[in-house]
């Protein structure tokens, strides 16, 4: 596929590395294709990886339209310690106890975020208020008040216990935060939790089965568009 064809528009599906920015992907590939209207429908952590549809040209465009879509995510809780941004971004702390864990007490906490649930999004996070993301101001060692939001947990599904680990699907609304709902399992379960790792698997109807690495696409692209 040639330039024109990004310029015009296209929906790119590319599988997120770890520990990039998912704008850190935008100026990746604005660098390889050389063009300036392109952006991503729906923003992954750095700790995560998985599915970023990738808009360019016109199909801009339509990048609310995908977020508005439904996400399913894959990955692991650590219980029996929590950490302040609620992921492995920040070392963990409050150790407790999780030797009263059982397989049925998981089970049984899944179903108390299952359906529409109300979560408080973390405190270091992309939202803004006052103009300002949040996680800037609590870099900043700012005390922020952020008010609880409505979200739908579609599903819920164990698929494996290795104490401390838990290892979850999870098919959610837009706005969900799977570091949110990591903490508040491990409220619920009484011994604190963190996520651990995280995959978004799918957005809608786009799986991450279909999604390129970066480093395929440039291949591909500088295949399709060799320099004279």
């Amino acid at each position: 596929m040639d330039k024109t064809a990004y310029e015009q528009g296209q929906v790119l599906l590319i599988d997120k590395p770890l520990e990039w920015t998912s704008f850190g992907v935008i100026q990746k590939l604005r660098n390889i294709i050389r063009i300036r209207k392109i952006g991503h429908a729906g923003t992954l952590d750095p700790l995560a990886t998985g599915l970023l549809i990738i808009c360019t040209g016109k199909f801009t465009k339509r990048i609310n339209e995908f977020m508005a879509q439904e996400k399913e995510y894959t990955g692991s809780f650590t219980i029996g310690s929590t950490t302040p941004t609620y992921d492995l971004e920040k070392e963990p702390e409050n150790f407790k106890s999780f030797e009263y864990v059982t397989a049925e007490l998981v089970s049984e906490t899944t179903k108390k975020f299952t359906g529409e649930i109300s979560q408080i999004p973390p405190a270091h996070s992309a939202i803004k208020i006052g103009g300002k993301r949040v996680y800037e101001l609590a870099r900043q060692g700012k005390e922020v008040k952020i008010e609880p939001r409505q979200v739908t947990i579609k599903s819920f599904e164990i698929e494996k216990i290795e104490l401390p680990f838990i290892y979850f699907k999870v098919v959610c609304t837009t706005g969900t935060y799977i570091r949110s709902l990591a903490f508040d399992f491990g409220e619920a379960l009484g011994c604190g939790a963190h996520l651990s790792s995280l995959r978004r698997t799918r957005i809608g109807n786009f799986s991450i089965d279909n999604a390129s690495s970066i480093a395929i696409f440039e291949k591909k692209f500088k295949e399709d568009n060799p320099i004279d």
